[in-house]
């Protein structure tokens, strides 16, 4: 596998903050890892995955595909913004990125898994 393509040239910064992140998981992240862990969608997601110049909840690189889980913070106008632009910077390199509530993860796993796996099927 090409490291350069899965990572994009992510710098070792990232790749700390990733290992930091990866050691704090918020409850909406175990839940999901829970299930897109060791295949159990049929492919293989990387959790706090470190692309570019950003770092992925979760990480299909045979489906080009970010599930990302927002908190609270993400409901503000800068936030939001800020997640287009890197929505649509990560599009350039043929990424898409799903994004989901905490409270859609916490109160909706099931409804969660099946929009992922639609999209893997595509």
């Amino acid at each position: 596998m090409n490291k350069e393509g899965m990572f994009l040239g992510a710098s070792p910064l990232i790749f700390e903050r990733a290992r930091e992140l990866r050691s704090r998981e918020t409850v909406p992240e175990k839940l999901l890892w829970k299930r897109l862990s060791k295949k159990q969608l049929g492919v293989k997601f990387r959790r706090q995955h470190p692309i570019h110049c950003y770092i992925a909840d979760f990480y299909c690189h045979t489906h080009k595909l970010i599930v990302e889980i927002d908190g609270a913070s993400h409901d503000g106008q800068e936030q939001s913004a800020n997640d287009k632009v890197r929505d649509k910077s990560l599009s350039a390199y043929g990424i898409e990125t799903l994004r989901f509530s905490n409270e859609m993860v916490l109160n909706n796993i099931e409804q969660v898994v099946q929009r992922i796996m639609d999209h893997i099927a595509i």
